[in-house]
């Protein structure tokens, strides 16, 4: 056999969603594989949902070695893990695939990326003794373990439809509550505050003039960079973390299981998402 049919195949990973073709992990996996000179691939895929259970049967004949799912996959992607990590049984839900003698397993690597962004760019924040989070979808979910995870003693989940928020808190257990607005008390009583909620939508930003002078305001929207309720933190002296850095610190679990090395989160690589942004 010649060298040439006896080399391995480079690894290819692929990120699935429907629609797909807005996610720019191919610009941040594909930057990475630069960087290290690495021989491989990680392609969009577009997967409708009536066929999301066939492309997860089938990612090893296919050649992937894993993968990121996205909205609305992830919940199909647990179901069709043989395992899963901590954190996406947690959450419920699994966004990073890979192989592990010859298993699907599934991760969720959101909390991670949530809390590597803080822990970059928020120093102190796990100080926090309550948060409040703005949100009860899939986001909030990963919010919510990731702020236990790292200590935050008691989380108050904010949603218009209570039930939602009761739901998650629900999940979650005691250190947990949930309620239907962000009431002048609850934001007086807030150490960090996390907005999950997509700017522009219904109930807009809460009067952050009742958060105490040391309260400190993220948001896991990163388009547009500067959301109205990170605006409204900052005009109010506090301090923030946009978040773009969740976005970034989430991938690199995933690249280091497919590709064997541990990519870094820098200023470079965020300029390149920014201008991405910027161009679209």
């Amino acid at each position: 056999m010649s060298d040439l049919t006896s080399r391995p195949a480079a690894p290819r990973a692929f990120v699935c969603g429907w629609p797909i073709a807005h996610s720019r992990s191919p610009l941040i996996h594909g930057t990475w594989l630069r960087r290290f000179g690495l021989a491989g691939s990680y392609e969009r895929v577009a997967v409708p949902p009536n066929g999301v259970d066939d492309f997860l049967a089938t990612l090893r004949q296919a050649g992937f070695v894993g993968g990121n799912v996205t909205i609305p996959h992830k919940e199909a992607a647990f179901r069709a893990a043989a395992r899963h990590d901590a954190a996406a049984s947690a959450i419920g839900a699994v966004n990073t695939l890979w192989f592990e003698a010859g298993e699907l397993v599934g991760g969720n690597t959101d909390a991670y990326g949530f809390a590597a962004n803080l822990d970059e760019r928020l120093d102190g924040w796990t100080a926090a003794e309550h948060a409040l989070v703005l949100g009860a979808g899939g986001a909030a979910r990963g919010v919510v373990h990731a702020l236990l995870d790292r200590g935050v003693a008691r989380v108050t989940v904010v949603n218009r439809t209570l039930a939602r928020a009761e739901a998650l808190a629900a999940a979650f257990g005691s250190p947990v509550r949930a309620a239907g607005g962000a009431t002048p008390d609850l934001l007086a009583a807030a150490d960090l505050l996390v907005n999950t909620v997509p700017a522009g939508a219904e109930g807009g930003v809460p009067d952050l003039a009742f958060l105490p002078d040391h309260a400190l305001v993220t948001d896991i929207v990163y388009v547009p960079l500067e959301t109205p309720i990170l605006a409204a933190a900052r005009a109010r002296g506090l301090r923030t973390a946009d978040g773009l850095g969740m976005l970034l610190h989430q991938a690199v679990p995933g690249f280091e299981r497919w590709f064997g090395r541990r990519p870094v989160v820098d200023e470079a690589l965020r300029d390149a998402v920014l201008a991405d942004i910027a161009a679209r």
